[in-house]
């Protein structure tokens, strides 16, 4: 299983089983023994690769620590599962290559981190709930704004070849701060009646 992994994390999910079986050092049919099909193959390798921790979600919910600490503490553990060279490239390669396979992670970030965090930030910051799905959209594309920037440091070391700074944790606290001291305000906002004229 680490082989696949680091061939697909080098290779993407074009290239054959008969290459994947070379690259592991057993013959095609052996793999087949294990997988009865490469689609069966990549479903493992993508099981393997986005692990999910349950205590992420009690984290976030749990009100007895500070949401700023709250939320510190969920992205430097999430960042250090998430800025790994074989999950930043397969989840690349299956974006472009794998019509649909990140969907069913990315539905899950959003059920159980995007939604559950905006609800602490508007516990937290006395912020109703949204009036309208258009609210709550809005609400949503600022949580992304969050984690892309985190996740986009990965991008730059495993997909660019970029350097990135050395104290990451200092980097994604810079980024929950920034994320805390606008996102509020903006979710305000998103409530506030049109002034006349708009």
């Amino acid at each position: 299983m680490q082989k696949a992994i680091e061939h697909f994390t080098r290779n993407g999910f074009s290239g054959s089983t008969r290459d994947l079986a070379k690259q592991i050092g057993v013959t095609q049919p052996l793999l087949y023994r294990y997988f009865s099909s490469k689609e069966a193959l990549i479903d493992r390798v993508y099981s393997e690769v986005f692990q999910w921790r349950p205590d992420w979600e009690r984290q976030i919910a749990d009100r007895a620590t500070p949401l700023t600490e709250r939320l510190y503490a969920f992205y430097l553990d999430y960042a250090s599962v998430i800025l790994r060279e074989e999950w930043i490239r397969v989840f690349i390669f299956a974006g472009l290559t794998r019509e649909g396979i990140n969907n069913k992670y990315l539905n899950k970030l959003r059920s159980k981190v995007f939604l559950p965090v905006l609800a602490e930030v508007r516990a937290a910051y006395g912020i109703p709930e949204p009036r309208n799905a258009a609210e709550l959209e809005a609400e949503v594309e600022l949580i992304w704004g969050l984690h892309a920037a985190i996740f986009y440091l990965g991008v730059r070391k495993w997909v660019y070849g970029l350097k990135v700074p050395a104290d990451i944790g200092a980097v994604i606290r810079r980024k929950v701060d920034m994320f805390l001291h606008g996102a509020p305000a903006v979710m305000r906002s998103l409530r506030a009646p049109d002034k006349p004229g708009n």
